[in-house]
């Protein structure tokens, strides 16, 4: 019986060398956990079209938005350990969503760290409803009459969220205004429903920035962005830990071969060292974050660790 069992590891070892040595031999599919037209779609589709033309395959994309990206990892993670189906997300569905409320998958056991790409920037804006000018003047108010300033969100634990809650357990009373989505909110920022608001970069808001409506007050990222020099991130302000920043990467299923995993951290690494995908990333607002698989691992353990003592902190849970 133990030759047996023994037998059939080492058949099964031989059968998962030899898939990850004739990797790929037919299309690969990306599945992108949000709607199509966004940032994520774009930069997904341009990758793709890298990768596919270094492995020599057809890479399909697809867009599986809903439930903050759970559905489209989770159906990744469901598929077959072989390289061939592939998330583009934010860590927060690894990193955040499970702490609020249940996820139908494990983020540690049932996810691979494949690549790092990119970190995309969290906005506070100011609307045409905030009679000032910069974030002293939030401090200012928000110490002169606690609770007056809305922030608008895009919803109940978001990053947007949870920059708000930092913000408020650092001493500034705000009042949260969640919303269901990115959209909407935008909409009733633009008219004046609410004095501050959170967002990604994206066309929409980016449009809106450009005619003078919106003006951004602070960034969550690594560094300025090259498109707002002017601009300070949440550190330089004093708030490290309002500083959150989407960072996304390729993720494929537990027990995908570790030379699969490699050929393909390779291919993205690769892509995102040309310069026609490092300026397209960058002229969406968006910084490039290539790392080794390992420390994007480590980055989304850490952030899953302090997010959970971030939720039980604020009491935070999913509608």
């Amino acid at each position: 019986m133990i030759f047996r069992i023994t037998c059939a590891i080492l058949a099964a070892a031989l059968s998962l060398s030899a898939a990850a040595q004739t990797f790929p031999s037919r299309p690969i599919h990306i599945i992108v956990v949000y709607p199509p037209g966004g940032t994520s779609d774009a930069v997904t589709r341009l990758l793709a079209d890298k990768i596919s033309s270094a492995l020599g395959q057809p890479v399909l994309v697809e867009n599986r938005g809903g439930a903050g990206g759970a559905l489209g990892m989770d159906a990744m993670a469901k598929s077959a350990p072989d390289g061939y189906t592939l998330a583009f997300s934010a860590i927060s569905p690894l990193t955040l969503l499970p702490h609020v409320g249940k996820v139908p998958y494990d983020p540690i056991k049932d996810v691979a760290a494949v690549a790092s790409v990119m970190y995309s920037p969290v906005y506070l804006l100011g609307t045409p409803a905030f009679t000032g000018k910069d974030f002293a003047d939030v401090v200012s108010q928000a110490k002169a009459k606690p609770g007056a300033l809305r922030v608008g969100t895009s919803g109940i634990a978001t990053l947007g969220h949870l920059m708000v809650e930092q913000l408020r357990i650092a001493g500034l009373d705000l009042t949260h205004v969640p919303y269901r989505g990115g959209g909407q909110v935008i909409t009733d920022a633009a008219g004046g429903q609410f004095e501050l608001f959170t967002a990604n970069p994206s066309p929409g808001v980016n449009a809106m920035l450009q005619q003078g409506k919106f003006r951004v007050l602070a960034v969550a990222a690594p560094r300025r962005l090259a498109a707002l020099p002017s601009v300070p991130t949440m550190t330089e302000l004093g708030y490290p830990d309002s500083n959150y920043t989407s960072h996304f990467g390729l993720f494929a299923p537990a027990k995908t071969p570790e030379a699969v995993l490699k050929r393909l951290h390779d291919e993205i690494n690769a892509a995102l060292a040309m310069a026609e995908v490092a300026d397209r990333l960058v002229k969406l607002d968006n910084v490039v974050a290539a790392s080794t698989a390992g420390q994007f691992a480590q980055v989304i353990r850490r952030e899953y660790d302090a997010n959970a003592k971030i939720v039980a902190k604020a009491g935070i849970r999913s509608e």
